[in-house]
């Protein structure tokens, strides 16, 4: 039987990147990943990772083969265990949806105290959050206008592209509030629906306010969503950072949740928000 390896990649290697072709046949574990270190910008068109115990990488997790991970030491200049690397390939473990897991990581050999440390820890985020316009998906209350409206920045979220699916996520509500549980994405086999918007580079400020980036409550990342039969790359969306059980809403916040989504998701999509409400808190349609 044919052994595989877990790698854990964190920049050119990610899916829509420009070395992804490398890895494009192989299983991915784990789309939404992080394992412990920092990330610098090497200035020569790829990231280098450094070790860490405070800070995180996020990245996605690869099952490979022998040749391709050849293949992932030649593009990292990885020769061998006490040679000239430019990467070293290591192994530590990477944290997933689905638990945690040992891969190998390749961490930059040259010294880094001369780089840029690259916000957030996703070399998607460096790549992508600089755009003057961008395509954000909601999931959660944010596909409500009431808040948009109380908070005067809802000319900010008029440009509706429209109802977009997400394959391989399922919604949870994973951050516990002083009032209850907020949702999230988490992967798995199922399918996630919500408002697509345009928003310019401005309205970002309100997002991170309101989403709690700066205290990394969520944060920003990037996925593939789906529109009528078209798929839009790299579209902004917000995670949790720590995942916790899942912990019931509170009725005003699944009360925006339904009330956004009510009329403009799937109306089976729709019933599956209600249910899973009902099943996991028992909490009745509002």
């Amino acid at each position: 039987m044919e052994k595989i390896y877990r790698v854990f990649v964190y920049g050119t290697l990610r899916k829509h990147e420009s070395n992804h072709y490398l890895i494009k046949e192989a299983r991915c574990v784990s789309s939404q990943s992080w394992t412990n270190g920092i990330l610098y910008d090497t200035g020569d068109g790829y990231p280098g990772m450094a070790k860490s115990t405070r800070k995180r990488v996020y990245g996605e997790v690869y099952e490979v083969d022998a040749q391709q991970l050849e293949q992932l030491d030649a593009l990292e200049d990885y020769k061998g265990e006490g040679q000239d690397n430019l990467y070293e390939r290591k192994i530590q473990m990477a944290h997933t949806d689905f638990g945690a897991v040992e891969a190998y990581v390749y961490v930059y050999a040259s010294p880094i105290y001369a780089l840029e440390e690259i916000t957030f820890g996703d070399w998607k985020c460096h790549q992508h959050l600089h755009q003057n316009e961008l395509l954000y998906f909601a999931y959660g209350s944010c596909m409500d206008d009431e808040r948009f409206k109380r908070d005067r920045v809802k000319h900010q979220f008029e440009r509706v592209v429209g109802c977009g699916k997400v394959k391989n996520f399922s919604v949870a509500y994973t951050l516990k509030a002083h009032d209850g549980g907020r949702a999230d994405l988490i992967e798995s086999d199922e399918q996630v629906e919500g408002k697509v918007y345009r928003i310019s580079s401005e309205t970002l400020t309100y997002l991170y306010r309101r989403e709690g980036v700066n205290d990394q409550i969520y944060r920003p990342t990037f996925i593939d969503v789906t529109i009528d039969e078209k798929t839009y790359k790299n579209v902004l969306t917000f995670l949790v950072v720590d995942k916790v059980k899942e912990t019931a809403p509170p009725e005003h916040y699944a009360t925006e949740i339904l009330r956004g989504a009510k009329g403009f998701v799937s109306d089976s999509y729709y019933k599956k928000l209600v249910d899973d409400l009902y099943h996991k808190f028992g909490m009745k349609q509002i």
